[in-house]
């Protein structure tokens, strides 16, 4: 899988970042788009992908339409060709508040920058992967341990608004089946927002990955040597989905998705342990 080409959003830490190493290390370009790029000052794995010409950082903001533009031009500048692949994984830093639960500010973050990424999507369009959540919609709250559904219901539901909505945008564009009953309404995807991004069933070469509640913990993918049998993946939900690492996410969305893209393209997965 030498030579191929990803545009990361959202890869400055957490799946995004543990994504984008996996990738370099298969031989991949890859351009970030980067609020601060100073966070890689340090990074040292990073820093060695830049001065091989493997790693291209973009300053800018996925909420800002051109950042995006200017984004996607860097990813095809360097030999012509536009980016193989699209690793969306944006997300904010929740802060907690007693009324609310978890929030993020803005708190459509998620969805409106998928729309600006959308919009701005070059020809031909890349293989599009994207992280959403577990327990988001109706059906896949119903799939959640009874334990976690006060945590999705109360704690986590600001957030997952957004993520819902990014996932409304997504299935719209890829002619998946959408329950009106989960849209999170034009408060977070914005009125005439159906204008701004390709026309229903247009993207039919991209895959969303629904991680169950997401830890820190190793990679158990590597560390046990078990590869794919070290956590569970599903289309559509996956009952007893309790937790999963963003490493062994990572290790999915790259080993699994990327690497065998037939198998999963067009399709809504959901992992856990």
């Amino acid at each position: 899988m030498e030579n191929f080409k990803a545009l990361v959003i959202g890869g400055s830490r957490n799946i995004g970042y543990y994504s984008a190493i996996r990738l370099l290390a298969l031989g991949a370009t890859i351009t970030f788009l980067l609020r601060s790029p100073q966070v890689f000052d340090q990074d040292e794995t990073i820093q060695q992908y830049i001065k091989e010409g493997k790693a291209h950082l973009v300053q800018g903001d996925a909420l800002v339409k051109s950042d995006v533009s200017r984004a996607w031009s860097e990813a095809q500048h360097q030999d012509g060709r536009p980016a193989d692949f699209l690793v969306f994984t944006v997300g904010g830093i929740p802060h907690f508040s007693l009324t609310k639960g978890f929030t993020v500010s803005p708190p459509n973050l998620v969805a409106q920058s998928l729309i600006n990424v959308l919009e701005t999507l070059p020809s031909p369009h890349p293989k599009i992967v994207t992280i959403s959540s577990a327990g988001l919609t109706q059906t896949s709250h119903k799939s959640l341990p009874l334990l976690l559904k006060p945590l999705y219901g109360y704690l986590l539901s600001e957030p997952h608004k957004d993520k819902c909505g990014a996932e409304e945008v997504v299935s719209h564009c890829a002619g998946w089946k959408w329950d009106a009953r989960d849209s999170p309404g034009d408060t977070i995807l914005g009125a005439g927002w159906i204008s701004r991004v390709p026309s229903a069933g247009e993207l039919r070469s991209i895959v969303v990955i629904r991680p169950a509640l997401l830890n820190d913990g190793e990679c158990r993918a590597d560390a046990k040597g078990k590869g794919s049998e070290a956590y569970r993946v599903k289309e559509g939900d996956l009952e007893c989905s309790w937790a999963v690492s963003r490493k062994d996410v990572a290790h999915f969305l790259v080993e699994g998705v990327v690497r065998h893209w037939q198998e999963w393209e067009g399709k809504c997965v959901s992992i856990a342990y």
